[in-house]
C-alpha cells in the first residue's frame, strides 16, 4: 500500500478531514477538498524543481493545515518531504539541509494556504510510486550525536497505520489529535497514518500543555499520541472537577513514566497505551496487561538484548531481596532487531551511521536494556549513559525511575560527571512539582530498598526545565557538559555519606 493510493481512495470523500483552530474559530475541509488541494500544491511544487536532482523538499513549519497539505502533496508521489526540525538554528540548519539535499525549502505556509483556497480541479503528479518509494526524510531526535536523516518509505507510513488502526481499534468515525511536530515519526504514523487508513477526521495544533483540553473539547478528539512528557506537562496544569467531562477515550505514545499514565486515564477519562519504539521503528517492546513494575514490557519475536562487544544474548537479570538488579556486568545489554533491519530503511547520505545500526546483519537500537527471566524487558538508558562509579557499572534509567517515585519529583535526568580520581560520579537534574528539602530527599532515598548505595546522585541540581529536543526527549548531553555543578547551584552529597546540603 502506498500513500497516494490511500489519499486518491478519498478524492471522492465529503466526510471531514482536516481541522485547525484560525482566529480562534475551527475551520474544517473535506477527503475531497484535502486531496485536491494536495495535487494542486504537489503540481506547483513539481514544476519548480530541477529533474537532474532529487527531489527533496524541505518544509520548516509548524503544525498547522499548510504543513498537513505539504505531508499529502508528497504523499502523492512528485517529490520527497523533509521534515526540518523548526526548533533548529544557524549552522546546525544548514547541516540538516544540505545533508537531505534539500533543492527548495518551505519556511511560509503561503504555497500551501493558496492550493487550499483555489478551486482549479488538477491531475496530481504522474507518479507511480511503490511501497518501497522514498516518501519522506525524518531527522533522529539527535539526543546521542548530530540528528541522523532517517529514509521513510510510502510503506513505512501505511504499514504502522493499518497496524495501529487494528490493535487500538480506531474507526472513521474517530477525531485524531496531532499536537506532536509533524516533522517527526510520532505524528505523521501515530497520528495522521491512522487517519489516512480509515478515513478519520484528524486535527492540527502546536502543542500547549494548558490549551490541550479546550483543543481536544473543540476539536471534538477521540484519539490523541505523543511523544515524550506530554502527559506530565498537562498533569501539571490546575486540576478541575469536571477535567473528565471530554470526548477523548484514547491516547497513544512512548516513553511516559507509570505515575503519569494511571494519573493522566484517571484525571481525564481515558485509555493510555504506551509502547517503546524509536524513529527507526526497528525494535517495538509493547506494554502489556500484568507486566512487573518499572518494565518497558514484550519485546517483538526477534528482538533480544545482546552484548554489544561479543553480540551474544545477555544474561537473565537477577534480582536481589530488595528487587536491585544484582548482576547488572551481566544483564545489561543493547536491545537487537535479531531478524534484520525491520522496518528500518536506512538513514540517507549517512553511511556510517547506517553501518553501525546494521552490524551483523542485525539492527542495534543504541538503547541499554536488560531482561528478566519471563522475557520482561526493562530499560537502562541509552549506550553513552552507562556510569561507572567506584568500580560498579551503573545504567541512569533505573536511578530515574527510583526518582520519580517521589511525589514532588515530576522529572528527572541523571547523568555522569567527572569523578576528581576516576571514573564517574552521579549527578541529576529534577523538574519539582511539589516540595522536597534536602533532607526529605535522603530520608526517601534511603526508603528505597532496590537503590544502591553507590546509586544515590552525589549531585542534585532543582530545575524548572530540562534541556530537550523538539520531540521532548532529554537532551542530557547538554548537562553532562556542564560538568561538575557549581558551588551553590546544588544538592550536594557527603563523599561518603548519605545528607545532602
Amino acid at each position: 500500500m502506498t500513500v497516494r493510493a490511500l489519499l486518491l481512495a478519498r478524492a471522492q470523500d465529503e466526510r471531514p478531514a482536516l481541522r485547525w483552530r484560525e482566529e480562534g474559530a475551527v475551520r474544517e475541509i473535506s477527503w475531497r477538498q484535502y486531496v485536491a488541494a494536495a495535487s494542486r500544491l504537489a503540481v506547483g511544487i513539481e514544476r519548480g524543481l530541477d529533474p537532474r536532482r532529487p527531489p527533496h523538499v524541505g518544509v520548516l513549519l509548524p503544525n498547522g493545515p499548510a504543513f498537513a497539505l505539504h505531508l499529502a502533496a508528497a504523499g502523492l508521489g512528485g517529490h520527497v518531504l523533509v521534515g526540518l526540525n523548526t526548533t533548529r538554528r544557524g549552522a546546525a540548519l544548514d547541516a540538516d539541509i544540505a545533508k537531505a539535499d534539500c533543492q527548495v525549502v518551505v519556511d511560509a505556509p503561503d504555497l500551501a494556504l493558496a492550493a487550499l483556497d483555489g478551486t482549479d480541479a488538477v491531475r496530481p503528479p504522474d507518479a507511480e510510486p511503490t511501497p518501497g518509494t522514498l516518501f519522506m526524510l525524518i531527522f533522529t531526535s539527535g539526543t546521542s550525536g548530530s540528528p541522523k536523516a532517517v529514509r521513510v518509505t510510502h510503506e513505512k507510513v501505511t504499514g504502522p497505520g493499518t497496524h495501529l488502526v487494528a490493535r487500538l481499534g480506531l474507526s472513521a468515525d474517530d477525531v485524531h489529535y496531532i499536537a506532536m511536530p509533524l516533522f517527526h515519526s510520532n505524528a505523521v504514523m501515530a497520528g495522521w497514518a491512522p487517519a489516512l487508513t480509515t478515513g478519520a477526521t484528524f486535527a492540527v495544533a502546536g502543542f500547549s500543555a494548558r490549551g490541550f483540553l479546550a483543543d481536544v473539547r473543540d476539536f471534538g478528539a477521540t484519539y490523541a499520541n505523543y511523544v515524550g512528557k506530554p502527559l506530565t506537562y498537562v498533569l501539571a496544569t490546575p486540576e478541575r472537577p469536571n477535567d473528565a467531562d471530554n470526548p477523548l477515550r484514547l491516547v497513544f505514545g512512548n516513553e511516559a513514566n507509570e505515575a503519569d499514565i494511571a494519573a493522566f486515564a484517571e484525571r481525564f477519562g481515558c485509555e493510555v497505551v504506551d509502547s517503546y519504539s524509536s524513529t527507526e521503528n526497528a525494535v517495538i517492546v509493547q506494554r502489556r496487561p500484568g507486566m512487573p513494575a518499572g518494565s518497558l514490557g514484550m519485546p517483538l519475536p526477534g528482538v533480544e538484548v545482546r552484548d554489544p562487544a561479543t553480540g551474544r544474548v545477555t544474561e537473565d537479570a537477577v534480582f536481589d531481596a530488595t528487587g536491585r538488579l544484582a548482576n547488572p556486568d551481566q544483564a545489561v545489554g543493547e536491545l537487537v532487531n535479531t531478524t534484520g533491519a525491520g522496518a528500518f530503511a536506512g538513514y540517507y547520505n549517512d553511511d556510517a551511521a547506517e553501518a553501525e545500526r546494521m552490524r551483523g546483519g542485525m539492527y542495534w537500537s543504541g538503547d541499554l536494556a536488560y531482561r528478566d527471566a519471563q522475557g520482561w524487558v526493562y530499560f537502562a538508558g541509552r549506550t553513552g549513559e552507562w556510569l561507572r562509579v567506584d568500580g560498579e557499572n551503573l545504567a541512569t534509567a533505573p536511578i530515574e525511575r527510583v526518582l520519580l517515585r517521589h511525589p514532588a519529583v515530576a522529572e528527572a535526568a541523571v547523568y555522569a560527571v567527572p569523578d576528581e580520581r576516576v571514573g564517574d560520579q552521579v549527578a541529576c537534574a529534577v523538574v519539582l512539582r511539589g516540595a522536597l528539602t534536602p533532607g526529605g530527599l535522603e530520608e526517601f532515598l534511603a526508603a528505597q530498598e532496590d537503590l544502591s548505595a553507590k546509586a544515590w546522585p552525589r549531585f542534585v541540581r532543582v530545575v524548572d526545565d530540562l534541556p530537550r529536543t523538539a520531540t521532548n526527549k532529554v537532551l542530557k548531553r547538554a548537562l553532562a557538559a556542564e560538568g561538575v555543578p557549581a558551588p551553590g547551584t546544588a544538592w550536594v552529597r557527603a563523599e561518603r555519606g548519605t545528607s545532602y546540603s
